[in-house]
């Protein structure tokens, strides 16, 4: 969580981002949506230095997919695609109902991780969630059943607030998302995540996001911070100005950085590890 392990060499887990839940093929030609598309994005991304995979599930027609059927269907694509990925699943609620939200975290096996969204927040014109304490600690209680790693969604301070109350909830190290973009997230700025860094407990390892054209810069900055990145077409659909990006180039070229900044990359094992994982 600090300069010195960056210093120390400390390994970097990379998380791929590989299709989220709000934007699809009209956005991004390319973007994954089936599990068979999910699955090949998925091989890519391991093969170019990614540990972990975010994975969401899409209908059919592409809209968002919230059942366990469907992320089952998605998990055990991407399982066979790959070799020792970690597999996360996104309990993301914008735009979901309450009763809706355990179902990405009930396949067979479990994910190793899931999100876990710390508070309210607003997408766009007509897109919110209210993540009450109450559907956070039930989702957290059933990740805890099964083994599932969670990782704290913090898109703004009032997030960060609510993580901090609870942490010793959460089994070690607790893994917090830093978020950095629009709307209800976190203004992208060097300095914010300074700050945010600096309010971290010892012991915490974190990650950082940012959206957008704010993606390349937060999370390199995260690297030299002793921090993780999670980068893909969730996130950013551009790999420069005016370019349409692919998962696996955001991952290639966030891994040739950290090589050349003196960060190794994370193995799988190595990942596992790092964050105090099961196991797939």
């Amino acid at each position: 969580m600090t300069y010195d392990e960056y210093l120390d060499r400390k390994p970097l887990v990379i998380t791929a981002a590989i299709s989220g839940g709000v934007h699809g093929k009209e956005a991004h030609p390319d973007l994954p949506e089936t599990p068979e598309e999910i699955a090949t994005a998925a091989t890519a991304c391991e093969e170019a230095g990614a540990s972990v995979l975010h994975l969401h599930a899409r209908r059919e027609n592409g809209e968002r997919a919230f059942s366990t059927e469907r992320f089952q269907e998605v998990t055990d694509a991407v399982r066979e695609a790959t070799d020792e990925v970690v597999i996360q699943h996104s309990t993301g609620g914008t735009a979901a109902p309450d009763d809706l939200r355990h179902e990405p975290i009930r396949t067979d096996p479990a994910p190793e991780m899931a999100s876990l969204d710390m508070g309210p927040l607003n997408r766009y014109d007509r897109l919110t969630s209210e993540n009450t304490r109450e559907l956070v600690s039930s989702l957290h209680a059933e990740m805890k059943e099964r083994g599932i790693k969670p990782e704290l969604e913090v898109f703004n301070d009032g997030h960060l607030n609510e993580s901090l109350a609870i942490l010793e909830e959460f089994d070690e190290p607790p893994y917090l998302n830093l978020l950095f973009g629009g709307g209800t997230t976190s203004p992208p700025h060097p300095r914010n995540l300074l700050n945010r860094v600096e309010a971290l407990p010892e012991g915490v390892e974190f990650n950082v996001i940012g959206f957008g054209p704010h993606q390349l810069p937060m999370t390199t900055q995260s690297i030299l911070l002793g921090g993780h990145v999670r980068v893909g077409l969730e996130d950013n659909r551009y790999y420069e100005r005016g370019k349409l990006a692919s998962n696996e180039a955001l991952v290639a070229r966030t891994a040739r950085i950290a090589e050349e900044l003196g960060r190794p990359v994370a193995t799988p094992a190595e990942t596992r590890e790092l964050l105090g994982l099961r196991g797939r």
